[in-house]
């Protein structure tokens, strides 16, 4: 039988719908990922056996999304009596969700394409995170993409699609069958998904050294569906851990090189000799910049001279890696200066109030602790996070229409957002209150977008134009900040929330996490290089410790400025695999109580398996644990005494 009269059989039945929404499912997810292996030729191993478990797993795959899939219709033909289902109101309806069908399935792989162009992943907790803000999201889409041509193309290719299956659509409603048959066939077809839901593992896509392979292998739909159920993460339930004891105890040790004693968990007391330095501080977080970007770093493209300028006037760190790939996990790592926990980011948890800070430390000190935001707070909890967390927020709604040059759907322009700052410091000033400032800055983000005529890159022609709009940007409030009767008593840290992009042919590509900081204070900093290795929570008590505070603390960030050598760390994390960098070895933990160890390469991001360290994994172990442990308990909470 040939496979044109095997597929006439299995359309000309009631059920024929269902094989037929399948068969689409799975032949445009086969076009998917040969779109999507096409467009990363360069990036994956390319051998038999790789191509075999992209396409035979993913096959698998297809078939699991598409068991999910055709539930609306297996109910449909089942509970529709036979002596309704061939009148012309039963085909309308089938025609009707056919054209649903193919449109959604069409629509599902052009988003997969530009998820994948931005993040080399098919979908995951990011594109679960974006459904609950879809004013930002479809708003950036819209600026980002031709929206409206895309979507009339889809209709009309819809449209073509459903008209050339129309025979195959209704093929099947002149078939007779009683309800007794049809309920065998349709609790058949209904026990599909369930067995998926319990019996298929998600783990099964990732039998490849290669990322690229891994993810390729996947169905975006279920991947989706995946994230959708498990965007929270039990470090307990799906993590490698040790007595809660023996980790508070390893962890005890790592913290002792900085304090004067240790108390219970993370618990001690940073003290500093002599006077301390009431400097004012200005954190600038930079959105998605990447040290790669930097000509200090080897960069060609002359894309941040005003950096680079800062680079040498000031203490460039060469050597910070960042907690995290989204702007909410450099908040978290500025502001708590904790290791990133498993799932969601601690600013969007819930229970997450009066929690430890550096804004708590600072207000205990006398200062202001301001974030100032270039877009709405709303946006990824931040208001919620930062207002109960010892600092005041001020976000683009304190700007007058007629102070903003320019905006997205993000915020305005970062030389609006640093105008709106200085007038919020000067205020400080102006009441003799010293003030510390944490500020996000949103430009450098697609669709890179800024006001015409302040670079010599035209809006809207990508990422490197945005980078360098924005290191204008800090130039510019650089020079107006120097006018300012506080500059000569002011320390900027400026520094990256996370790189553009985490992409890699390995799980957790070290390169992909390398961000650049800056120490400036004319007159107080000597410029320099700092090589240490450095975590993204170590900034704080480094701050801190420049400043010679003595405070009360419970950061897991230790003052980089003291660490000795060996003991320098840093922390590195997608939502689920949570990486530990020490003696140039990275140690991964990942759910279902996975843990390797691995050479790193600083410089491609490649890795390669050694023997396990059991002593950076017991580290790494207990840095990770006791994090979800405090947060978990409550036990990461309250406001420092002064000292």
């Amino acid at each position: 039988m040939s496979f044109k009269q095997q597929t006439n059989k299995l359309l000309n039945n009631r059920f024929g719908p269902v094989f037929l929404v399948a068969l689409l499912l799975c032949g445009i997810s086969l076009l998917t990922r040969l779109s999507l292996l096409i467009y990363s030729a360069s990036s994956v191993d390319w051998s038999v056996l790789n191509l075999l478990k992209i396409f035979v797993i993913g096959l698998f795959y297809d078939l699991a999304a598409a068991s999910f899939a055709v539930i609306p219709i297996v109910i449909y033909l089942w509970l529709l009596p036979s002596k309704w289902y061939g009148r012309k109101f039963s085909r309308v309806l089938l025609f009707i969700y056919f054209f649903f069908v193919v449109f959604s399935l069409i629509f599902n792989a052009i988003s997969e394409w530009f998820f994948w162009e931005e993040f080399s992943v098919r979908y995951n907790f990011i594109a679960v995170d974006y459904l609950v803000y879809t004013t930002e999201v479809i708003g950036n889409i819209r600026q980002s993409y031709p929206i409206n041509s895309i979507m009339v193309a889809l209709v009309l290719v819809t449209a073509a699609v459903v008209y050339l299956l129309r025979r195959y659509i209704t093929q099947s409603t002149h078939i007779k069958s009683s309800f007794g048959k049809r309920t065998k066939i349709a609790v058949m077809l209904l026990l599909l998904p369930v067995f998926t839901y319990f019996c298929v593992s998600h783990k099964l896509k990732y039998l490849s050294k290669n990322q690229y392979v891994n993810e390729l292998s996947g169905n975006g739909m279920y991947d989706f569906g995946f994230a959708f159920w498990n965007n929270q993460l039990d470090y307990n339930t799906f993590y490698k851990t040790l007595p809660i004891k023996s980790a508070e105890s390893i962890l005890g040790h790592l913290l002792q090189q900085d304090s004067s004693r240790t108390f219970k968990n993370t618990s001690r007391t940073i003290t500093n000799a002599g006077t301390e330095n009431k400097m004012n501080v200005v954190l600038i977080s930079v959105e998605s910049l990447s040290a790669e970007f930097l000509g200090t770093f080897g960069n060609t493209q002359h894309i941040t001279p005003q950096l680079d300028s800062l680079a040498k006037e000031g203490l460039l760190f060469n050597n910070l890696y960042a907690s995290g790939t989204r702007t909410v996990r450099g908040l978290e790592a500025l502001s708590l200066c904790i290791p990133p926990t498993p799932g969601q980011s601690i600013v969007k948890r819930p229970d997450n109030k009066n929690l430890f800070t550096l804004g708590s430390i600072f207000r205990n000190k006398g200062y202001n602790s301001r974030f100032i935001y270039g877009g709405y707070g709303y946006f990824d909890n931040m208001n919620e996070f930062f207002s109960n967390n010892g600092y005041e927020v001020t976000d683009r709604s304190a700007l007058q229409d007629s102070e903003i040059h320019y905006s997205n759907i993000w915020g305005v322009a970062d030389e609006d957002l640093f105008t709106l700052s200085l007038r919020e410091l000067d205020k400080d000033y102006k009441n003799n209150k010293p003030f510390f400032a944490q500020i996000m800055t949103v430009s450098n983000h697609r669709p890179y977008t800024y006001p015409e005529g302040r670079i010599d890159i035209p809006s809207h022609t990508g990422r490197e134009g945005a980078v360098k709009y924005t290191d204008y940007a800090i130039g510019k409030f650089i020079r107006e900040a120097k006018q300012k009767p506080w500059f000569s008593n002011t320390l900027f840290v400026i520094v990256a929330d996370h790189c553009a992009s985490s992409a890699g042919k390995v799980e957790l590509p070290v390169d992909k996490y390398h961000i650049p900081m800056i120490f400036y204070s004319p007159g107080h900093i000597t410029p320099g290089k700092f090589e240490k290795l450095t975590a993204q929570i170590d900034i704080g008590p480094t701050i801190l410790g420049y400043l010679n505070f003595s405070y009360d603390s419970k950061f897991f960030g230790q003052d980089a400025f003291k660490m000795k050598e060996g003991d320098e760390r840093a922390f590195i994390s997608t939502y689920q695999s949570l990486g530990y960098i020490k003696n140039n070895k990275l140690v991964i933990l990942d759910p279902n109580k996975k843990v390797a160890t691995y050479q790193p390469d600083f410089t491609t991001g490649s890795a390669t398996s050694l023997p396990a360290d059991q002593k950076l994994i017991n580290e790494a172990i207990s840095n990770y644990q006791m994090a979800s442990y405090l947060y978990q308990k409550g036990l990461y909470g309250s406001v420092p005494k002064n000292k």
